[in-house]
This record gives C-alpha cells, sequence and structure tokens, in this order.
C-alpha cells in the first residue's frame, strides 16, 4: 500500500476507528514522551514496566464488568501507584524491591481475572499487544482530556520533580514534599500507560515510555528540550508503525515499538556530538593532517 493509499483510507468513513487509533497513538506519544523524560531523567524505567503491569487487573475487571478499560485500568494503576509511593517511604525497603512485589502480584491478579471471562484469549492478546480496532469516541476524548490534566500537572511541579531526580537528600532537606512529589510521578506514570494500552498494548507501553525519551536524551541536555524532542519521536514512531501495521497487516503496538527502536538506534549512531560514528568522524576530521 502506498502513502497516499493510506491517507486516503484516514478519511473512508467505513474505516473510522483508523484515524481514531492514529489520534490515540499520537496522544498517548505525546503523553509518554513528557512523562517519559523524567522517567529517564531519574533511571525509573523499572516503574514503568511495573505499572504497565500493574493496570492488567483493572483492565481484566473492567473487560469483565462491561466497563470502560480506561477506567478500569486507571483505577488499578492508582491503587498500586499509591501502594509502592507508602511502601519507599521506608527507606529500608528499596524502591525497586517494592514495585516488583506490587507489579508481579497485580498482574498475576489480572490473569486469574481473565482466566474466568467465557473468549478471553483474543482479549488478552489485544490487552498484551494493542490493536487498531478497538478504540473508541470515548476512548479519544479521555486520552485528550487526560493527556493534557497530565503535562499540566507536570508542568506545575516541574521545578520540585526535578529537584528530587537530581538530589533526592537535598530536596528532603529544603523541605519538598517527597512522597507527594513521587505520587504525582507514579500516577503520572500510570496514566500515559492507561492512555496507551489500546492501541500498543500492556506488554509493549514502557517501550512507548522510555524509547523516545532515551532518544531524545542523546540529542540534548536540557530537559525541557527532552520534553518536546521526545514527544515528536515518539508521534513519528506511531505514525510510521501504524502505517506499517496497516499496510502489511502486522501487529500495531510491535510495529510501533520497532519504529521507536530503529529511531533510537539511528540516533545512537548519528546523533551530533553524541552519535557513535558522527562523534569518531569527529575526532578524525580533528586530527593533524586529517
Amino acid at each position: 500500500m502506498s502513502f497516499i493509499d493510506f491517507l486516503t483510507d484516514l478519511t473512508n468513513p467505513t474505516l473510522v476507528f483508523l484515524p481514531k487509533a492514529l489520534l490515540v497513538s499520537a496522544l498517548s506519544a505525546i503523553v509518554c514522551g513528557v512523562v517519559g523524560s523524567h522517567v529517564v531523567l531519574r533511571g525509573m524505567a523499572f516503574i514503568g514496566d511495573a505499572l504497565a503491569h500493574a493496570v492488567f487487573p483493572g483492565l481484566a475487571i473492567a473487560f469483565a464488568m462491561g466497563i470502560s478499560l480506561l477506567v478500569g485500568g486507571a483505577v488499578a494503576g492508582i491503587v498500586v501507584a499509591l501502594l509502592v509511593a507508602l511502601f519507599t517511604q521506608n527507606r529500608r525497603l528499596k524502591e525497586d524491591s517494592v514495585i516488583g512485589i506490587f507489579f508481579a502480584a497485580a498482574f498475576a491478579l489480572g490473569l486469574v481475572v481473565i482466566s474466568q471471562v467465557p473468549g478471553y484469549s483474543g482479549s488478552l492478546q489485544s490487552f498484551l499487544f494493542g490493536s487498531l480496532t478497538g478504540v473508541s469516541d470515548a476512548d479519544v476524548v479521555t486520552v485528550a482530556v487526560g493527556g493534557a490534566l497530565v503535562i499540566a500537572i507536570l508542568a506545575f511541579f516541574h521545578k520540585e520533580l526535578v529537584a528530587v531526580s537530581l538530589d533526592r537528600e537535598f530536596a528532603q532537606a529544603a523541605l519538598m514534599r517527597v512522597a507527594l512529589l513521587d505520587m504525582i510521578l507514579y500516577l503520572s506514570v500510570t496514566a500515559a500507560v492507561v492512555m496507551s494500552v489500546r492501541t500498543i498494548g500492556n506488554i509493549l507501553v514502557l517501550a512507548l515510555l522510555i524509547t523516545p525519551a532515551a532518544t531524545a536524551r542523546l540529542l540534548t541536555d536540557r530537559l525541557v528540550t527532552m520534553m518536546v524532542i521526545a514527544p515528536v519521536l515518539g508521534f513519528i514512531a506511531a505514525f510510521i508503525g501504524i502505517y506499517l501495521s496497516w499496510t502489511w497487516d502486522i501487529p500495531t503496538g510491535g510495529t510501533i515499538v520497532l519504529t521507536s527502536t530503529l529511531l533510537f538506534l539511528l540516533t545512537w549512531l548519528f546523533a551530533p556530538r553524541r552519535g557513535v560514528v558522527t562523534s569518531r568522524l569527529g575526532r578524525r576530521l580533528a586530527q593533524p593532517g586529517a
């Protein structure tokens, strides 16, 4: 399928799910890019993976009850995020240990719940790996409103969140509400994960959260600039991924993730000043007689 044919399909009234999927993916990529920048800065990719698993029981229960998956996933993610934030305040327990306990328990609960739902196999695959056809009008509105709210909250607490990420002890000494800031970040990650589940899937959503932000990190040292570049890279990956998925009839989530990974590899090789190839070429040109 040519690119022109794809654009034509986007305006085809019989394929109304396609532009919805593209819009939700784009909005999710923007939110994940902003949230992921904080995650990468703090070096807490594991929390993204944990919360991606943590929303699964909420998705399963919502599916069984016939209610919004976004609402179910959000409730489950919020509960686990609050538990992690609460238990990690006890410094005798390392953050990764607490996260590991709760995300494994949450995912196991989700598997038990979904196994009791008739015809769960197809639904389980959709939950885990995403689907183009599962996006509703309500999902689009929820992701747009929720995404705007998350970005607004992160912007409001930007300085405090950066301070905690760079020097937690200093932030505590400065009487910043570190536990509250942890909770805000955890809930933001949860929101980003839930928004992305429809098209990316529960298993692969971590890549949309981390990969564009890590790619942006190779291009700039400024966090604000990183928060601009990461959503753009996520949007590009989402657009190309959906195009390839629609053209070749391959899983949407996997295609978006692989596209994002390819952008990371190209940046790792050819980024100005930091790319492996460009830095070596620069050193050779700088040598006398080169």
